[in-house]
C-alpha cells in the first residue's frame, strides 16, 4: 500500500508544478500584443504626419522607441504594419456605421437623425485620423484598398436601406444616387474637419449637418419627426 502510494503522489503533484509553465505562454502572448499595440500607435502617428510613402519602419520604431530588430520580430514591412493597421480600423469602423446607421424612429427629427449619425462617424474620424490618411491617400497599399472598396460598397448599402425606408416612393436608382451624394458630402466636409482643432473644427461639424439637412430635408419632407 504505501509503495502504491508513493507512485500516486508525483501524478497529482505535477499539474501544480506544470501550472507555472502553462503561464508561461500567456504572459509572452500578453507582452506580445503590447508590444503590437505600441508599434501600431506609432505607426498611426508617422502615416499621419508624414504620409503611407514617406513613413519607413525605422521611423516608426523611433516612434515607437524600440530597436528596428524589435519591429521586426512583429512585422516584416511597413505594408505589413499598415494592413494590420487598416484591418482593426475597418473593423471598428463597421461597428460604428453599424450603429450609426440603425433604423430611424418616426418620431425623430431629420436634424436630429443626422447630427447623431454625423457625430457617429466624425468621432471615429477624429479619433482615428490616420483612417482617413491611409483610406484616402493617394499612396494606399494594395491590401488596404480592396478591403475599402469593400467597406465603401457596405456603407453605401447601409445608407440606401436606411434612406429607402424614408423615400419609399423613390426609384431605387435615385436612391443610390442620393446614398452617394450623402456619403460625397461627409468625406468632403471630414476633410475640412480634420484639418481644424477646437472651435473651428467643431464649427466645420456644424456645416456638414446642416448641408445635408438642407440636401435631405426636401426629399423626406414629413415622414419624420412625426409623433
Amino acid at each position: 500500500m504505501s509503495d502504491t502510494s508513493e507512485k500516486e503522489r508525483p501524478e497529482r503533484e505535477r499539474p501544480e508544478k506544470e501550472q507555472p509553465e502553462k503561464e508561461q505562454p500567456r504572459r509572452r502572448q500578453a507582452r506580445g500584443e503590447r508590444r503590437i499595440a505600441q508599434l501600431l500607435a506609432a505607426a498611426a502617428q508617422v502615416f499621419c504626419t508624414t504620409g503611407y510613402t514617406a513613413a519607413s519602419t525605422n521611423a516608426i520604431a523611433r516612434e515607437a522607441g524600440v530597436s528596428p530588430g524589435t519591429l521586426y520580430q512583429f512585422f516584416p514591412n511597413k505594408e505589413a504594419i499598415a494592413i494590420e493597421l487598416g484591418d482593426r480600423l475597418m473593423h471598428e469602423m463597421r461597428e460604428t456605421y453599424g450603429e450609426a446607421l440603425a433604423p430611424v424612429d418616426p418620431a425623430t427629427p431629420l436634424e436630429e437623425a443626422i447630427g447623431a449619425a454625423v457625430d457617429r462617424f466624425m468621432a471615429f474620424n477624429t479619433e482615428h485620423p490616420v483612417f482617413f490618411a491611409l483610406m484616402h491617400g493617394p499612396d494606399i497599399p494594395g491590401g488596404i484598398a480592396e478591403a475599402h472598396d469593400q467597406l465603401h460598397t457596405t456603407l453605401i448599402d447601409r445608407i440606401e436601406d436606411l434612406l429607402a425606408s424614408l423615400l419609399p416612393e423613390t426609384s431605387p436608382a435615385d436612391v443610390t444616387r442620393t446614398a452617394h451624394v450623402c456619403l460625397g458630402i461627409y468625406k468632403a466636409g471630414l476633410e475640412l474637419v480634420l484639418a481644424h482643432e477646437g472651435a473651428e473644427r467643431t464649427a466645420y461639424v456644424r456645416e456638414v449637418k446642416d448641408v445635408l439637412v438642407r440636401y435631405l430635408e426636401p426629399l423626406v419632407g414629413d415622414r419624420l419627426g412625426r409623433t
